[in-house]
């Protein structure tokens, strides 16, 4: 239980890391199209900077599924990264098909990595909220409707 605990630890830190080195990736594209935008800022580029954003922040939620799933490969707790990637994204996601379930002395970990995925997401959209804001609530960049 201790050692799922820690390892459980060790891969919320190294998700959060992997999280945060996207958000800032993703913050900083932004940033770029907002300094470079002309007032007001078309729809259209409203929305695709929007949706750029969060298709960056969708590929750290791709690889934060993929460390997991290593885990549970290397672990032994799966057989293959099919598998194992499957059961980290409906982990993660808190789906919870229940169709692929992990050994009882790996149970701990997989309930860690459902923890893991509802913080990360919850992260994504309160982030995902401040860059609406942003992007269509900038004096005289707010599109109309």
């Amino acid at each position: 239980m201790f050692a799922q605990l820690g390892l459980g630890g060790l891969m919320i830190g190294l998700t959060t890391i992997i999280h945060a080195s996207f958000m800032l990736a993703a913050i900083g594209l932004v940033g770029w199209v907002l300094r470079r935008a002309r007032l007001p800022m078309p729809h259209w580029r409203a929305a695709v900077t929007v949706s750029w954003f969060v298709l960056v922040m969708f590929c750290a939620t791709i690889v934060e599924v993929w460390t997991w799933a290593a885990l549970f490969v290397w672990g032994g707790a799966l057989p293959t990264l099919e598998e194992a990637t499957y059961f980290s994204v409906v982990t993660f996601s808190t789906l919870g098909y229940g169709d692929i379930v992990l050994d009882p002395s790996w149970r701990l970990l997989g309930s860690i990595a459902a923890v893991n995925g509802v913080i990360l997401f919850g992260w994504t959209t309160a982030l995902v909220f401040i860059v609406v804001q942003r992007v269509y609530g900038r004096d005289g960049a707010t599109p109309r409707f």
